[in-house]
This record gives C-alpha cells, sequence and structure tokens, in this order.
C-alpha cells in the first residue's frame, strides 16, 4: 500500500525478496566498498605494520580473491581445506590492476552464483572441514555469510588500516570518513 510520502507500507500481499535478493542487496554494496579500498592500495608490498600481521600485497590479495570462496560455498556441497587437489588462491601481489582485475572477475562470478539460486538451495547444508575435522556445517546462506562475507568485510577493514598507516586517504563505506567528510554541496562524481 503506497502511502502519501511516497513510499510503501509492508503488506502481506505483496511479494517477498528471496534470500539471494536480500543478500544481494550487501553484496553490491560491500563489494563496491571493497573496490574502491583496493584502488587504493599502494605499490608497497612489503609493507607489515605488525610482524605478525600480513604484509599488504597478500592481504590486498586475499581481499580481491576472497569473492572466489563465496562462490565455492555457494556451488559446492563443501570444501576440505585438507584435500590437496583444492587450489587455493594466488596471493602473490602484482599490482594494483592485477589486483583489480582479479577482483572483478571473481567478484561478478560470485555475484551471479548468488543471484542464480533459490531459498531451497541456500537451506541446503554446507560442510567446512580439515580433513576429518568439521570446522562447521550449516546452511548453505549461514555458511556463505560466515565463512565469506564477515571474513571478506574484517579483511577489508583491515586493509583500509593499512591505507590510514600509510596516509592513503580512506574511503567513506557507511557514510563519511575523515578523509570524505560530509560535503551536501558537492556534486557526486
Amino acid at each position: 500500500m503506497a502511502l502519501s510520502d511516497g513510499t510503501e507500507k509492508f503488506t502481506h500481499e505483496r511479494n517477498l525478496m528471496t534470500t539471494a535478493e536480500l543478500l544481494l542487496q550487501d553484496y553490491d554494496h560491500e563489494i563496491a566498498g571493497a573496490r574502491r579500498v583496493l584502488e587504493r592500495v599502494p605499490e608497497k608490498p612489503e609493507y607489515t605494520c605488525h610482524e605478525k600481521s600480513m604484509p599488504l600485497g597478500k592481504l590486498a590479495m586475499h581481499v580481491a580473491t576472497l569473492p572466489s570462496f563465496g562462490k565455492t560455498i555457494l556451488t559446492t556441497p563443501g570444501m576440505d581445506m585438507a584435500n590437496p587437489d583444492h587450489k587455493f588462491p594466488d596471493l602473490v601481489w602484482q599490482g594494483r590492476e592485477a589486483a583489480l582485475a582479479a577482483f572483478d572477475a571473481n567478484a561478478a562470478a560470485t555475484r551471479a552464483a548468488l543471484a542464480s539460486l533459490s531459498d531451497a538451495q541456500l537451506a541446503e547444508p554446507w560442510t567446512f572441514a580439515f580433513g576429518e575435522h568439521v570446522i562447521g556445517k550449516a546452511p548453505r546462506s549461514l555458511s556463505y555469510r560466515q565463512y565469506f562475507f564477515n571474513h571478506f568485510l574484517h579483511h577489508r577493514a583491515q586493509l583500509s588500516v593499512y591505507l590510514r598507516l600509510n596516509d592513503i586517504p580512506v574511503p567513506g563505506l557507511y557514510g563519511p570518513s575523515a578523509d570524505e567528510p560530509f560535503n551536501p554541496a558537492a556534486k557526486p562524481a
């Protein structure tokens, strides 16, 4: 039912969104933000902020290739990390343009996989294991969010900190940032 301000009031007669459609809303927003972060990664692949931290180039490639893990969750019945036939992405820094190309390809493939799934397929169990040790077995939609999406956002946030530590402007991912303050007079790019 349309309200006087042009918005709609929820009614049960409306078609409800599928699980994939709901997940895609977050996916599209967060992928766009991750690309903005990757576009700013400096050509300093060996930089690290702590001896236990991942080097910048490896971390950037991890962010660029993590969507492939999302696709694995969406398109397979499970993953055994100890399986010698499983191919892990190459995390060697080859430059910003290569990282962006890998990211764009991985993000598009994962988006297509997510968009293709029904609610029933997203409710199917997905098993994450290391040999005989089961790390988790949960509905595919929950596995996707826990093992891929939250993991992806965690590493994107780490990468944002690396930008700050290198005096590179941090994009406003959920609104303004210290480098991109709110400016209602500015015209969108």
